[in-house]
């Protein structure tokens, strides 16, 4: 089941997105968190959304399955007058202990359609070149628009290509 939080339910929500997000940078995810994490780092993250959730400038949707929360995706939306049509999808994690299972693909379907309710028909997304993320954005059409070498830090301080993604809504 996809829900999606608001600053009132995200306090309670923390403790398991932060287990969530330690599981997911164990486990190699390139979602901007590197080895070791530091103590109340995951924690810290999800709290700091709360402000952007409020303000409307940002949306979290998570996947439940049995009542427990495993994958999460967000949307921050672009707020200048030129760039209200976008939004950019970001934190997509499954829980390594889920994957295959179409959570990920369940979670970019809910994210595509609250933008489209939002009128936000552009989408961009940046992930680890020749990650599954990537297999997954471009099987629900997705369209790369660019690499950057050495965009993104790997945990052994090596720098590791990003492939920045989009999509059109309706295409």
């Amino acid at each position: 089941m996809i829900e999606e939080l608001t600053a009132e339910t995200l306090p309670a929500a923390v403790p398991e997105l932060a287990a969530l997000l330690r599981a997911c940078v164990g486990d190699g995810a390139s979602i901007g968190f590197l080895l070791p994490m530091r103590a109340g780092e995951a924690e810290a993250f999800w709290r700091g959304q709360e402000a952007a959730l409020r303000e409307g400038s940002r949306r979290v949707l998570v996947a439940r399955q049995g009542g427990r929360i495993l994958g999460t995706g967000a949307l921050a939306l672009a707020g200048m007058p030129n760039g209200r049509h976008r939004a950019e999808v970001s934190k997509v994690m499954v829980h390594p202990e889920a994957r295959r299972q179409g959570i990920g693909r369940a979670i970019m379907l809910a994210l595509e359609g609250l933008a489209r309710d939002l009128r936000r028909p552009l989408l961009v997304l940046d992930t680890r070149s020749g990650d599954a993320g990537e297999a997954l954005y471009r099987s629900l059409g997705w369209r790369p628009a660019g690499q950057v070498p050495g965009y993104a830090l790997d945990n052994d301080g090596s720098g590791v290509s990003t492939t920045f993604m989009y999509r059109r809504l309706g295409e």
